[in-house]
């Protein structure tokens, strides 16, 4: 019996492995948009241009390309659940190696923790994606990531707040310009004492951390097994399977966009003069939160994974047009849009940004099941892969620095988009139809 109809023959059996998922996709949210708020705070103590600050994308992103093969066979030899296990161990080992990073504030230690922590998500990641997909019937497993979804960029929009109140607090007016004011040692001084206020927050990540491994160790979550299926004995590789290798693709380029939108929009708001630019990956975060609640209540009742996706990529390529287009002043779009909540108001064309995050929502919850439909035994190798595509976020960001750097109008650079929303538009149409290359 496969893990599918497992699932579907005791569908309250999928409640406690649910739960335990939704924990685990908590702390991948907490984790990775912690970038959001790093990257325009690392640029300013040390002192870096806007592509070597994009650098902790890369080094954090880059462990899923590097580490994605070797984990699914750390997987296979282990199984799942054991290996969520060992994921969450090596990311202790990388919130560990941020205490040296800091107390130095050396940007390679930094990028080296980032690295450990990205190698960490690698397995976990590979192992909690096709949990959620395969818990339950396949029409419903966007809906079901949808809910991860929530559950991740629920963090996402809690940690940039919290990273400006324990390390920004009293630093009001922390930007590059006023340490160039100081003289050397006031400087140096104000960069040690701000530095050295990452460590204890990433003391408590790994001290949670280090019990979500027991809870998961110990917990009743069931193993996944997957049959081969006679159709697929001639195929002999995970490449014979165009669904997934364009699956990958297009993850790949709505991993980077993603990251572009929730980890550039601080760095963008720092060059506008914004004054809360660390929390404003908070921004693209609540649009992603709505995004996933529409998921959640939509799929597959109103709307099909397959239209969920093609709206995403024309809704993102309307974006991208008015994150380059748009104004750099707040005009009655901007007053509508957070003029009621008592958010401060944020440019029309950071708005665009933010907004990127509610029109690529579905992106992930919809490719993950298209992909994987039919793969069979070649599950483990199928997620792998796709987990590889989020080396996007490594790739692109960087590209849009380059872009940024050199046209020195980080405004243009978000043109870089377009294209990744193209591919999505063309897996969405037919990508995910495809069963051979011929």
């Amino acid at each position: 019996m496969t893990a599918t109809t497992q699932a579907q023959a005791s569908p309250k059996s999928s409640l406690l492995p649910m739960t335990i998922i939704g924990v685990l996709f908590f702390i991948f949210g907490f984790v990775t948009w912690l970038n959001g708020s790093l990257i325009p705070f690392l640029k300013i103590i040390c002192e870096l241009n806007e592509f070597q600050a994009l650098f902790v994308t890369f080094a954090f992103y880059i462990a899923y390309t590097v580490m994605a093969l070797p984990m699914s066979s750390i997987l296979k030899k282990t199984g799942y659940k054991n290996g969520m296990a060992i994921g969450l161990a090596i990311m202790v080992v990388g919130s560990l190696l941020f205490i040296p990073a800091a107390q130095s504030a050396n940007y390679i230690l930094f990028l080296g923790a980032l690295f450990v922590l990205g190698t960490g998500l690698t397995i976990l990641q590979t192992a909690s994606n096709p949990y959620v997909v395969h818990i339950g019937p396949k029409e419903s497993a966007a809906m079901r990531i949808s809910i991860m979804g929530l559950i991740n960029k629920g963090a996402g929009v809690i940690v940039p707040i919290l990273f400006t109140a324990l390390v920004l607090s009293g630093f009001e007016n922390f930007t590059a310009e006023h340490l160039a004011a100081l003289s050397e040692a006031e400087r140096q001084a104000q960069i040690s004492e701000l530095s050295s206020r990452l460590v204890m927050p990433y003391v408590y990540m790994a001290i949670a951390l280090a019990f979500l491994i027991g809870l998961v160790k110990f917990s009743s979550l069931p193993e996944l097994e997957f049959e081969g299926e006679d159709e697929h004995e001639e195929k002999g590789s995970i490449t014979h399977f165009p669904q997934v290798v364009l699956g990958a693709i297009a993850l790949f380029a709505y991993v980077g966009v993603e990251v572009i939108a929730g980890d550039t929009i601080g760095l963008y708001g720092e060059t506008l003069g914004v004054n809360n630019f660390a929390s404003l990956t908070s921004y693209t975060m609540v649009f992603m939160v709505i995004g996933y609640i529409i998921g959640v209540t939509c799929i597959p009742k109103f709307i099909s994974q397959e239209k969920a996706l093609l709206g995403s990529a024309i809704a993102g390529m309307l974006c991208v047009a008015g994150a380059a287009l748009g104004s750099r002043e707040s005009t009655m779009m901007a007053d509508i849009l957070w003029g009621w909540s008592g958010i401060p108001v944020i440019p029309d064309t950071v708005t665009f940004v933010a907004l990127m995050g509610l029109a690529h929502a579905l992106v992930w919850p919809a490719i993950w099941p298209l992909a994987l439909e039919g793969l069979g035994k070649y599950t483990a190798q199928g997620s792998a892969l796709l987990i590889m595509g989020i080396s996007g976020g490594a790739i692109l960001p960087l590209v849009f620095g380059k872009v940024a750097h050199f046209s020195d109008n980080t405004q243009v650079a978000y043109w870089v988009g377009l294209p990744c929303y193209l591919f999505i538009l063309f897996y969405a149409l037919k990508g995910h139809k495809m069963r051979s290359w011929k």
